[in-house]
């Protein structure tokens, strides 16, 4: 197995597996609402196409952000902290950085999965059991790095084992230059204040036992199901 690191969705090269990482807040946002009970998630990367699917679709509601402040008449944000309770049966989400990666993912890579510290064993172990060439994609912040997704693909690296590129070695290597997650994801630079409760949240490990797997198109969303 071979791992390699993308810190931003524009550098990931075609792989036949992608790990999608925006811890903060995308990724771990998605693998909250399906283990508590939504059965699949859509990934818009306009606000619009969002607010269409949410029109067609019976039975959802629309969450997002741009900046990490609440979309205006979206029925929810994008914190993984409102999605505890499931409250419809699908999902419609369209965040700043981490549903456009996603869906950049599925364009160049035959499967995508989605990662978190959240989610971090279980991950682990279905790449382990897949046993093919990973790259993780981060999403990063607005085109560029992220310390906190490159925080969170070193510790999927860190964990993987397996033949690294340089880039898997340098997110490795973020990832042990702290002493805990919370370090981690709290080194960020960008996004406003406000978001104490959220990350403490994120920083959480292998709390939850399911692996968010990108499943095809409705749309021009990507659908996502545990």
């Amino acid at each position: 197995m071979r791992v390699d690191v993308a810190f931003t969705p524009e550098q990931a090269a075609p792989a036949p597996l992608a790990v999608v990482v925006d811890v903060l807040r995308a990724t771990s946002t998605i693998a909250q609402a399906l283990a508590s009970g939504y059965r699949r998630v859509l990934c818009c990367a306009e606000i619009e196409d969002a607010r269409a699917l949410r029109k067609e679709i019976p039975d959802s509601l629309v969450g997002g952000e741009r900046n990490a402040v609440r979309i205006e008449g979206f029925d929810l944000g994008a914190s993984p902290r409102e999605f505890v309770e499931a409250r419809a049966t699908t999902l419609i989400l369209s965040t700043t950085n981490g549903t456009s990666a996603i869906l950049e993912a599925a364009a160049r890579c035959d499967t995508v999965l989605l990662g978190s510290l959240l989610n971090l064993d279980v991950l682990v172990r279905e790449l382990r059991e897949r046993g093919k060439d990973v790259a993780i994609v981060c999403a990063g912040f607005q085109g560029a790095f992220a310390l906190d997704d490159a925080y969170c693909a070193g510790r999927i690296v860190q964990a993987l084992g397996g033949a690294r590129t340089d880039a898997a070695i340098a997110a490795e290597l973020v990832a042990a230059s702290f002493p805990d997650a919370l370090s981690g994801l709290n080194a960020r630079t960008y996004g406003p204040p406000g978001l104490e409760e959220d990350i403490a949240f994120c920083a959480r490990e292998s709390v939850l036992d399911v692996v968010p797997h990108y499943t095809g198109r409705v749309g021009s969303a990507a659908e996502i199901k545990r």
